[in-house]
């Protein structure tokens, strides 16, 4: 069945496996785990020296991984973090701000943690964990095909895997997720942050990784998007649309939102 299999993932005692599925050449893998618990949040914190969000999925993962060259690609939630700024000049200057802190301060019995300025929206540019002893992604103006995309093709695989969500203290959402689609001839990786600050700001960046599985072409578009809340609040109202409503979901407000920032990255695999 064109090179396809598939298995459950080993995982840490006590919790559910994950998934492997096996096409033409490439492993893909999802991971869901449960909540991380006291112990690994001090851990994380103390490695992060941020305090991490309300829900932080420390265990889950998505990864693509090309068997005979060992070029892999992992999304995980600790380097997501890594490349939130933790200097403060970046944080969204709002009047909740310090009333989230507090809340971050009391949040984990058991758990000292010290709470000093930075991002409190968790933006991250995080374009995934790319490993490799000698191929990796370069500069490219090769796009994603869509037109293969759009084709009817059965769906060999699909998840969704969350990697942290905070409700930044009422004020809106902050959220990482990933989700893949496998094909017999291919495969689409979508990893979205997605942070609306009520009455402040919507962004939106997504990494996309596609895999044409016979080329062993492999293509990353990363998108950055955003606005002022009531520049999209605005657009809203004259399509007729329910803002409170459409802006809870990333899907319809996305196309609404301006590209700040585009790149495109290619490698074949051997």
């Amino acid at each position: 069945m064109n090179g396809q299999s598939s298995q459950k993932a080993t995982s840490p005692v006590g919790h559910e496996p994950g998934n492997i599925v096996t096409q033409s050449g490439f492993r893909i893998t999802t991971r869901k785990l449960p909540i991380l618990k006291a112990e690994p949040i001090e851990r994380m914190t103390a490695t992060l020296g941020i305090a991490p969000p309300e829900m932080i999925f420390g265990d889950n993962v998505t990864s693509i991984e090309h068997l005979k060259s060992g070029w892999n690609i992992e999304f995980n939630a600790l380097d997501a973090l890594d490349l939130v700024d933790k200097t403060g000049n970046s944080m969204l200057q709002v009047a909740h701000s310090k009333e989230w802190q507090s809340t971050r301060e009391k949040k984990h019995e058991g758990i000292t943690e010290v709470v000093k300025p930075f991002d409190w929206s968790y933006t991250t540019d995080y374009k995934g964990t790319e490993r490799s002893t000698s191929l990796h992604l370069r500069p490219s103006d090769i796009p994603i095909p869509l037109e293969l995309l759009k084709r009817p093709d059965p769906i060999i695989f699909f998840d969704e895997v969350v990697l942290y969500e905070d409700e930044m203290a009422d004020n809106g959402i902050t959220a990482f997720t990933c989700k893949v689609r496998v094909m017999p001839a291919r495969l689409l990786l979508l990893c979205r942050f997605f942070m609306r600050l009520d009455g402040v700001m919507v962004r939106i960046r997504d990494t996309r990784v596609y895999v044409e599985f016979d080329s062993r072409e492999v293509i990353r578009e990363y998108t950055a998007r955003e606005d002022r809340y009531e520049a999209i609040r605005q657009k809203l109202a004259m399509k007729g649309r329910d803002a409170p409503a459409q802006l809870r979901d990333p899907n319809n407000i996305v196309d609404l939102l301006p590209i700040v920032d585009k790149t495109l990255e290619r490698v074949v695999l051997q």
